[in-house]
């Protein structure tokens, strides 16, 4: 009777599980984008329609001052820039907050993590102008601006 490898054994029990895994998971995962009525949206869907998606804002902290953003350019808190999970770098957007009404015009520099709702991180600049610089988050609509309205 020959000897088991039992190292080898191992390895090929590891390697068809890693490749049976994501097989078996694709339709969980398809499922639980449906169940949740159609409103889960993928990196591409999230990319606000011309009039508008609304979605939560919130402000860089203090401490990324003069950072380097996602574009390579230094943060800074006077300027009316934003970070955006799927809009291209040097997009306008408009933001207009749904609590009381103001409106700010961003550029977008950084990025930040894809999210399922609309999602839009401002500057300090824009967070003041717009009336939630100091609370955290607000409720706004973005509009990715087209250049005949930011012209």
């Amino acid at each position: 009777m020959a000897p088991v490898n039992l190292r080898g054994s191992l390895l090929a029990m590891l390697v068809v599980t890693q490749l049976f895994l994501p097989l078996h998971t694709l339709p969980v995962q398809a499922d639980t984008d449906t169940e949740q009525g159609g409103q889960a949206q993928s990196a591409e869907q999230a990319q606000p329609a011309a009039d508008g998606d609304e979605g939560l804002a919130s402000y860089y902290a203090k401490r990324y001052k003069g950072r380097r953003t996602t574009s390579g350019a230094r943060y800074n808190p006077g300027k009316m820039t934003a970070a955006h999970s799927s809009l291209p770098f040097g997009t306008k957007v408009k933001v207009i907050s749904l609590v009381n009404g103001r409106e700010v015009v961003v550029t977008v520099n950084d990025r930040c993590k894809p999210r399922k709702k609309p999602f839009i991180d401002l500057s300090r600049a824009a967070a003041r102008k717009l009336g939630f610089l100091g609370k955290g988050t607000t409720r706004v609509k973005i509009i990715a601006m087209t250049e005949d309205d930011a012209g």
